[in-house]
């Protein structure tokens, strides 16, 4: 059985809410079944496929992601990466609604460059003003740059997801100034995208107040991506259970952990 964390702290994306803050994508996986796999044991209910490199429908002839994960379990996140200006991203996302009858949810991200894969932002804005005006409900993949964020949450995007580093780095949260700046002037989720490499990188986005994260590379990557797929459920559970805690604050000397008043000696 998936396990799922409980009922009373939903992430709420377009309106609707999630159990699980743990999104995933589908590509880099050797097969459909280990993509299955691994996204069933991320817990992941909200998955992202690459519109250009995935079939969803486009190719009658070729093995079909939604045969292993359906729509009516998942919600489809359509991407659109690969596209390196507005036009191709907005034409992209066209074709996802025509291809999942009128799906309204997609994921923008447009690239600067084929090397490091950052956003091209220009483009980003340009492109998320004409989806948001086309009534599509559109998270938006972006730099950590908090003006930025604000700009895109500004615009109507549903989601924000600054990177944590570049795409298929690893290197974990580059900048925690910027994503708690982000985090702290948002009025929609913000969830982030890329840079992840293990659980603790997760556990540190869900501390810092992050609304949930997405990873692809992290999980399809690793040498066993089923379990790397439940650890990084366990972690962003453990993370974002520690942000509603509220941590204690850091000192530079250390505390009695039991009480010393009241003491008989």
């Amino acid at each position: 059985m998936t396990h799922l964390p409980p009922n009373d702290d939903p992430l709420i994306i377009a309106g609707k809410p999630y159990r699980s803050r743990l999104l995933t994508g589908t590509g880099k996986f050797k097969d459909l079944e280990e993509t299955r796999r691994a996204t069933e044991a991320a817990g992941a209910e909200i998955v992202t496929v690459a519109i250009r490199r995935t079939n969803i429908g486009q190719n009658a002839d070729e093995p079909n992601l939604l045969d292993v994960l359906p729509p009516e379990r998942y919600t489809i996140l359509p991407n659109t990466a690969g596209c390196y200006t507005a036009e191709d991203a907005v034409r992209t996302c066209r074709l996802a609604r025509e291809l999942l009858d009128g799906h309204r949810l997609v994921k923008l991200e447009v690239l600067g460059d084929p090397k490091t894969l950052y956003p091209h932002m220009p483009e980003t804005l340009k492109a998320a003003e004409i989806l948001v005006a086309e009534g599509f409900q559109v998270m938006v993949y972006c730099t950590d740059d908090p003006i930025q964020a604000k700009r895109l949450e500004e615009i109507g995007c549903v989601a924000v997801m600054p990177l944590a580093a570049p795409i298929g780095s690893g290197l974990g949260i580059q900048n925690k100034w910027s994503l708690l700046e982000i985090v702290d002037n948002a009025k929609v989720p913000i969830l982030v995208d890329a840079g992840v490499g293990t659980a603790s990188d997760a556990a540190v986005a869900m501390e810092l107040g992050c609304d949930g994260v997405l990873m692809n590379t992290a999980i399809a990557g690793a040498k066993d991506p089923v379990l790397m797929a439940s650890a990084m459920r366990k972690a962003v559970e453990a993370g974002r259970e520690a942000f509603r805690a509220g941590r204690i604050p850091k000192k530079r000397y250390a505390s009695a952990s039991s009480p010393t008043d009241g003491l008989f000696f």
